[in-house]
């Protein structure tokens, strides 16, 4: 099934894509038979980009099996959970939404139930599954999404629940169909998994080691979103700083993005998530010197303080970041957009080390931040760390660091004042029915009174009033 080449990872055969074709069409005849109009499906997606990156496939192998698409899970004959695993809130939600269908599929037998994606990839969830909610007929991991008609096939045609869980490092996959969410702005994941084994991190056990698709394949689908008029691509993957370590010979991330940048068409790269341990200043210098790259650096830092980053096993110090940061702002100045992921209360942390994390946001001066309390994940070395801090402290903490960044990005917005930006308008607004939202180079949203039509192009926009997260805006005629 799997065949290697020059490359350190392991690649998905194209017999057996051609055999999950296949399977599509007996899929396909399977439904027609049993259903008298066309089944619709429910695809629920949780968690990151990647996530929604893997349902778009999920979706297209559905529509290549002949299933239509809802959002409505009492209308589906089909429904999927894509879950994710990095905090207990969302792996609560998926059990709860679950078990709502309890009923559903009680009066309706036909309907088959289905949960892939993170959460499915760790031993504990897998049979909690298997034991509390025996109405779920399908379950499977993160490193066989490939697999989906052949795993639906065996769920519609034999009379037994379909438990797919390899334990492996994953495999690329080419080939695979993809229904886009949008016409417009598209992800293409570039890599997966991760080997860096932060201590409070689920993932590399969930998404298995590094593996980098081909950059010939990678630019092959850039080339072919951007002819078909997509305008912003954002490239994923865990650590897409790490990207090509395993091929052979080995590319660069700076290098992918070089030769994306270099296709002709207009239109807009953008990319997540870096990890400051494997950023170099060759990506930083990529981004200044190439016009299509978005001037948006998010690079997590997690903790100022080095006591702390070294607990988390993040392989760098708060010197390492600060000097990554000012070698942006040098090359880049106000242009650059920095955001960043913080985990406030992680096991151990005192409140003098949680100072020195408010100490780098007010030097920084992000745009804006993704915080959260440390969430304990079953099979991390974090989740058995002394943690002695009271939740209702690690709180306080949370609100001092959400309050400083507030304060820190009303004070950013109010240098747009009046300045124009050449934006990609993504969909409607939230200050008002008629406002239109839109996305400068540096990830800042500009919101203004428009016309819905206006979705999916490139317009400039300057700048009317500046608000604490969003700016206000009219389009500049010309």
């Amino acid at each position: 099934m799997m065949e290697e080449n020059k490359r350190k990872t392991a690649v998905v055969s194209e017999n057996e894509i051609k055999k999950q074709q296949e399977l599509c069409k007996k899929v396909a005849s399977v439904i027609s038979k049993r259903y008298a109009e066309k089944p619709l499906a429910c695809v629920v997606t949780y968690g990151c980009q990647q996530n929604v990156a893997d349902s778009e496939h999920i979706k297209g192998m559905l529509n290549e099996m002949g299933y239509g698409f809802t959002e409505n899970r009492t209308e589906a004959k089909l429904i999927i959970f894509n879950t994710c695993a990095v905090r207990e809130h969302a792996e609560d939600r998926v059990f709860g939404n679950v078990g709502m269908l309890k009923s559903y599929k009680r009066e309706n037998s036909d309907v088959i139930i289905a949960c892939c994606g993170c959460m499915m990839q760790q031993k504990h969830i897998a049979d909690k599954i298997k034991q509390s909610f025996p109405f779920v007929d399908l379950v499977f991991g993160t490193h066989v999404v490939y697999r989906l008609p052949e795993l639906l096939f065996n769920a519609l045609t034999k009379k037994k629940r379909v438990f797919e869980l390899p334990d492996m490092d994953g495999a690329i996959a080419e080939g695979v169909p993809v229904l886009r969410d949008n016409d417009r702005k598209a992800w293409i994941p570039i890599m997966y998994g991760c080997n860096n084994f932060c201590s409070y991190c689920i993932v590399p056990y969930v998404r298995g080691r590094e593996r980098s698709r081909e950059a010939a394949d990678v630019i092959a689908e850039a080339k072919e979103l951007i002819e078909s008029g997509y305008k912003e691509i954002t490239l994923l993957g865990q650590n897409v700083n790490s990207y090509g370590k395993d091929l052979s010979p080995s590319v660069t991330f700076a290098q992918l993005l070089k030769s994306i940048n270099e296709l002709d068409g207009d239109f807009r790269i953008r990319f997540m998530t870096s990890h400051p341990r494997d950023c170099t200043k060759e990506l930083i210098e990529t981004m200044a010197s190439c016009d299509k790259i978005a001037k948006h650096l998010h690079l997590p830092f997690q903790s100022g303080n080095n006591r702390v980053l070294k607990a988390m096993n993040r392989h760098y110090n708060r010197e390492k970041y600060l000097e990554l940061i000012n070698y942006a702002k040098e090359l880049m100045g106000d242009a650059l957009s920095i955001t960043s992921d913080i985990i406030v209360g992680f096991p151990g942390e005192t409140y003098e080390e949680f100072k020195d994390t408010l100490s780098l946001v007010e030097e920084v001066k992000f745009t804006s931040l993704f915080t959260f309390i440390y969430s304990p994940r079953k099979g991390t070395p974090a989740a058995e760390m002394e943690d002695p801090v009271a939740a209702s402290e690690k709180g306080r903490w949370f609100r001092e660091l959400t309050d400083l960044q507030e304060k820190i990005s009303a004070e950013n917005m109010k240098k747009y004042a009046e300045k124009t930006f050449k934006c990609f308008v993504y969909g409607k607004g939230k200050l008002g029915d008629n406002y239109i939202a839109a996305r400068t180079d540096g990830n800042l949203i500009i919101e203004f009174e428009g016309d819905e039509n206006l979705i999916g192009t490139f317009q400039n926009i300057k700048v009317t009033k500046p608000l604490t997260y969003v700016l206000k805006g009219e389009i500049e005629r010309n």
